[in-house]
Order: structure tokens, then sequence, then C-alpha cells
């Protein structure tokens, strides 16, 4: 499939490209200005850091005064090596705010921009006959690395509570159809940590002073499509998003990111490839025009996948099987009922399968639960309930810690089930799905996937299929090692967990 489209990421940013002959009045850069020289003060601080604990640990004998000419070479050009370093992650824009607190691309630059400084320093090394330690460079490089990725890490946290908190946050102008701007304007204001705040809505679809309800905030329309400059210099806003077609097309875009362009304003389009990770487009320009050809995704049976699934729930049964001997006694002892819970689900293709689990609620659970429907607090087809009377006293723990699900890795271990994948569904809520929620069915249901690590029973049933989809249309082998590493913390805060 090709689309005459820019690339599906959150948004397009196209930057001024010099220096803006007027600026709005009051843009806020979202604390821009000084972002860069804190994070390259931090970079150079963890860089001089990793190279004296490289240096230490080399040269340990320099400390005793032993050897004090060893090391010499090393300790005379370490900070040639971090200033290259440090230039390279400036050349890479490792620090551009604009990549800053979401997203992978800042990581992928940092692990280009280091390994170019390998790269650099061993060239010219050789060159000049350095006789640098093998060892020495064997541990400064991959630490230096660490301690940057660990530091950036901590910057995107400390910048995503500031966001949430409403600060460091630039303003922006929504323009486009009603059902463009509420979409991209939900999205904008449910991620804050993606650094926007939008400030007003410029459609000709709705009347000057309406409201439209972003969710969290409901924002105005100030004008019509033809005065996006005047109300961009207006309203103060430092960037303007382009949420679908405009009227005009390409021409029109074009001329508006020019005009943006000489009074300072970043011009931001959103695509409408929606959910589709970067790694499924390729850009194809034909005559100055970006064609995004969107890979078809690949639903078969994955052997790496399967492997992990294998491995994972053969080992996670044998160190565990303590635990579950444990928890099988308490839950016994507790109302004499049976240990397992067995409840027939749906898989991959439609199949159904009998999910395993340990038993959480009264044996009599499945008959009291239509006297419960007008307490039902779950999203959509689900059904849920908070304090459901049903769950038994081992139950409640069981389930704030989740671990009445550790069966499941025997449904794993058989292949009904994955470690990672869409959340297993019940026969009624497939025959309630619409939309092409159906495409859940794709792939093999996990234990653990992006809905359970987002939320869970927090989260509304729109937003879980959302994610579901998300995983089965972008599936990848690093996808299902980060959610897994991602399940941990989830489970240790027990978020949505009842």
């Amino acid at each position: 499939m090709s689309l005459a489209m820019r690339p599906p990421t959150a948004a397009i940013t196209v930057p001024p490209a010099a220096a803006p002959t007027t600026a709005p009045p009051s843009a806020p850069a979202g604390g821009r200005r000084g972002f860069a020289p804190a994070v390259a003060l931090l970079d150079v601080g963890l860089l001089v850091l990793a190279f004296a604990v490289a240096h230490v640990a080399r040269f340990p004998w320099e400390l005793s005064a032993v050897r004090p000419q060893a090391g010499w070479i090393e300790f005379a050009t370490a900070p040639v090596i971090i200033l290259v370093w440090m230039a390279l992650l400036s050349m890479f824009r490792t620090r551009d705010p604009r990549i800053a607190g979401i997203g992978s691309d800042e990581y992928r630059r940092l692990v280009t921009a280091s390994l170019v400084a390998v790269a650099v320093v061993a060239v010219v090394a050789y060159a000049a006959q350095l006789d640098l330690a093998r060892g020495y460079v064997a541990i400064a490089f991959p630490l230096g690395l660490l301690f940057l990725a660990v530091g950036r890490k901590a910057v995107r946290t400390v910048l995503a509570r500031s966001r949430a908190r409403g600060q460091r946050l630039q303003d922006v102008l929504i323009v486009g159809d009603t059902e463009d701007v509420r979409y991209v304007g939900r999205r904008i204001a449910a991620t804050p940590s993606a650094g926007y705040r939008v400030r007003a809505v410029v459609t000709d679809c709705e009347p000057v002073g309406a409201t439209i309800d972003l969710g969290s905030a409901s924002v105005p329309v100030v004008s019509g499509i033809d005065d996006v400059l005047a109300l961009a210099r207006s309203e103060g806003v430092s960037a303007v998003v382009v949420a679908g077609a405009v009227r005009g097309g390409h021409e029109r875009l074009r001329r508006l990111g020019w005009q943006l362009e000489e009074h300072g304003v970043e011009l931001v389009v959103s695509s409408p490839l929606a959910d589709i990770a970067a790694g499924r487009v390729h850009e194809r320009p034909v005559d100055g025009l970006p064609l995004m050809h969107v890979e078809t995704p690949d639903y078969r049976r994955r052997t790496g996948k399967r492997l992990l699934d294998v491995v994972g729930a053969g080992f996670g049964l044998l160190l565990l099987a303590p635990v579950l001997a444990v928890i099988a006694l308490v839950i016994r002892l507790d109302d004499r009922g049976p240990v397992f819970f067995r409840q027939t689900r749906v898989g991959r293709g439609g199949a159904e399968f009998s999910i395993l689990k340990f038993r959480t609620m009264c044996v009599d659970a499945e008959a009291r639960m239509a006297a419960l429907q007008a307490v039902n607090e779950g999203a959509g087809p689900l059904f849920k309930v908070k304090d459901d009377p049903r769950v038994t006293r081992v139950g409640a723990f069981l389930r704030k810690t989740s671990l009445d699900e550790l069966p499941q890795l025997w449904n794993v271990l058989t292949g009904s089930m994955s470690l990672v994948g869409p959340r297993p569904a019940l026969p009624r809520e497939v025959a309630l799905y619409q939309d092409f929620a159906d495409r859940r069915l794709l792939v093999t249901p996990g234990i653990t996937g992006l809905w359970q690590v987002s939320g869970r029973s927090d989260l509304d049933w729109a937003e879980g299929v959302r994610l579901d989809l998300h995983y089965v249309e972008n599936w990848s082998f690093l996808h299902d090692l980060v959610i897994l590493a991602r399940t941990v913390p989830s489970v240790l805060r027990s978020r949505g967990a009842y």
C-alpha cells in the first residue's frame, strides 16, 4: 500500500529553516531554550564519570603509586575523547527538544553517535599509533553509553512529570475538520509527555466561539481556516498542527509552512496513518513528493516468539513450582473448593480453548454473575466489579498481585497462549465485537500485553482494543521483550488489578 503523505510518526515537525523576521509576542517554547545546555552538562558529567571508573578499574595500581607511569596516555587522551563524543552527540542532535521525552529516536541517535565516536577514536588511535589499553577502551565506551542512556531516561522521567503538571509544554493551534481535530487533539491531550498543549482550534466545520471536547479539556474554535497565520500570531502559539487534509491540498500546505516560517512558528503535520509503527513504513520520494509504502503485517506463527514462549514458560513453571504449590494449598484450605478455575476463551483464529487460572472467587461465581449486572463497572463487553462480593479473601490477594494468572504458563507451554499478546477474550465478548475488533484474533493471546501494562481494568474498552490492535499490527520480537520488562513494575504497582 502506498500513500502520498508524511511518515506515520505521531507528528512530523517542520521547524523554521532560518531565524524569523518577526516573532510572535509571546510564543512559549515549552522550556526549550535551556534544555539542551542542561542535558549537555549532564552528558559531560556522566562521560567523565565513566572514563574515571574505567581508569580506576584498568589501572588500580596507579592509586598506590607503585606504577605511576601506567595509564598516563589514557589519562591524557580521555578529555579529548570526551570532547569528540560530546561533539558527535551535538552533531546527531541527540539533545533536540523536539525528540525529548517520547519515542525511540533520541536513543537511536544516542547509540549512533556513540558508535561513530568509537570508530573515530579507533581510526585516530591507529593512525597516530596511540597505544590505548584495550581493556580501558572496553570498559570506558560501553560504560559511557550505559551512563548516557540512564541519564536520558532520568531526564525523560523528570520531563514527563513536569509536563504532566502542565509545565514545559508547547502551545499549539490545531487546524482541520472537526473529526480530525478532535481525534488528534484527544491523542495530544492524553499524552502530555509529547510536550504539546492545545491552545485553540481552527476549523470551518464549527462556529466561532464553540468548544471541542478533547477528553481532559475543552478548547475554543477561534476562527476559520483562512485565518491560520493571523491566529497563530495573535494566540502566541509556537506551532500549528495540521490534522488531516486542508482545503487547497498540498500547495496550500506548502505555502502555509512558508508563511509560518517567516514568523518563527513551526508546522506540524499529523499523519492519517494511526497506530502504525515507523518500521513498517518506507519513504519513496517521487519528484519531491514523499510516498509512504506501508508493509503488510505478517500474522504467521513466528519461530523466535514460540521459542521464547516455550523456554520462558518451561523455566517459569520449574522455578515457580514451590510458589504454585503454596498458593494451591492456601486456596484449598481457605474454603475447601477446587484450586484451579477453567474458563473457555477465544484464541488465535477464533479457536476456543480452556484457560487455566488459580480460583479467586467462590465456587458458584458464574451463577451469581447475573445478579451483579446492575453494578457492572466494565467497559464495553467486559464484566468487572471493583469490589466484587464473589472474590474470596485469598483471591483478593492473588488478583492484586496477579499471582492468579501463573497457571496460564501451562497454556503458553501447550501453545494455546503466548507470554505476550492481546487479552484472551470470552466468547460472549467476541460475539459483540465491532469495527474490526476481531483482528485481535489474528495472533495468539497472551498472559501480558499492551493492555495489561497500560492500566488493565482502568482502561476503557475502546482504548484497550486500540492497544491490542496496535500490538497485532506492529509485532516485533523486541517489542515483546519491552512489554515483558514493563510487566514487572506494572504488577508491582497493581494498577487496574481487581
